[in-house]
């Protein structure tokens, strides 16, 4: 619940109930006249942000513009989620299907959706859920439908190490590294569905005159198209073993002066919502109706976990406009975010009158 003290009473006070937190961290609750005998419509945004505990969030004001880490992204979603809430409990709204609404955690960074997989896990409360929309960043434009799946990982190499002069020619895991790193830049890699390789990180040796006992490389790999990502990780891996002379299967180092570790720092599948389901119609028709040009697009949000299972979801801007995202300096302007608030009312009662 970083930054979001008291999540739970601040739910209640919109006028939710059965509010309760589960082993993750997750916030539900329910409108007080929930529908009986469906399965329910999740609706969502996320509670944490990329900033470390500690982190001064107080909101700065400047005009129509207030500054303060994390005030869109995810600030602007969970403001979003409690002003669509208590609308929905005060205002008798003749809504048949059921909502379940969820503060979720883990969703940025190394969180890996840990959240909202716990929410859609075999049993969970989402297992049966009709479908999925989440509230995330601002603007009115995006109707993401498509999920950016996403492979993190850790390549190491440890070696014997030595002095660079007279140790020269015992193998380098450096230079193991540089030639992993260039047959990645060489793989092919497709353009459709979009396919992306990103060495991010890197790191190793202690002295300037010695050669290095260990090094490592993060990859950030990333597809709209979870065979092509799964494609992708296996031509990385096949070249990580052939350059360290690790064929797979062998333990680590057996019989070799390398040894390879790779370690998965993250993994989130990809996934697409039709285009013409109830859901994302529902989405579009809300959207033109308060002025927005909508757009379909891909992303990488909570709403993968869903997608990937097969269930019906998206991730929706909640209005206003943000920039300096990630940043210390993000900031939130509130022109056009009732109208993020209305498209998503909006969207709810378009999908009860046509229905997933």
């Amino acid at each position: 619940l970083m930054h979001v003290p008291n999540a739970e009473s601040r739910i209640q006070e919109v006028g939710l109930i059965s509010v309760e937190e589960d082993q993750e961290g997750n916030v539900l609750a329910e409108l007080p006249e929930r529908p009986a005998g469906a399965d329910p419509l999740i609706v969502s945004a996320h509670l944490d942000t990329v900033f470390p505990p500690g982190t001064d969030v107080t909101p700065r004001e400047s005009g129509e513009v207030i500054r303060a880490p994390g005030i869109s992204d995810d600030g602007r979603g969970l403001a979003a989620l409690l002003a669509l809430a208590r609308v929905l409990a005060e205002v008798p709204l003749p809504l048949t299907i059921p909502l379940l609404f969820v503060a979720t955690v883990g969703e940025e960074g190394v969180g890996d959706l840990r959240g909202v997989r716990h929410i859609f896990r075999e049993g969970g409360r989402g297992a049966r859920a009709r479908g999925f929309i989440s509230l995330d960043g601002v603007g009115l434009d995006r109707v993401i439908n498509r999920g950016v799946g996403s492979t993190r990982l850790r390549i190491g190499v440890r070696g014997p190490g030595g002095h660079s002069w007279t140790d020269w020619g015992l193998p380098n895991p450096i230079h193991v590294l540089g030639r992993i790193v260039a047959e990645l830049e060489n793989l092919p890699l497709p353009s459709t569905p979009k396919t992306t390789a990103t060495v991010a990180r890197w790191g190793g040796g202690k002295s300037i005159n010695a050669i290095p006992q260990e090094a490592w490389v993060e990859v950030d790999l990333r597809s709209e198209g979870q065979a092509e990502l799964t494609r992708l990780e296996e031509d990385l891996l096949i070249g990580c073993r052939r350059e360290s002379g690790v064929t797979e299967g062998e333990a680590e180092g057996q019989g070799h002066s390398l040894s390879l570790d790779v370690t998965e720092l993250g993994r989130r599948p990809a996934g697409t919502t039709d285009p013409g389901s109830p859901l994302v119609l529902a989405a579009l028709k809300a959207s033109l109706a308060v002025g927005a040009a909508p757009q379909l697009m891909s992303s990488s949000t909570d709403a993968n976990i869903p997608m990937s299972l097969g269930i019906p979801a998206i991730t929706l801007g909640a209005g206003g406009n943000a920039g300096g995202i990630h940043t210390l300096d993000e900031w939130y302007s509130n022109r056009k975010g009732p109208e993020g608030i209305l498209r998503a009312l909006l969207t709810l009662l378009i999908l009860d009158q046509e229905p997933i």
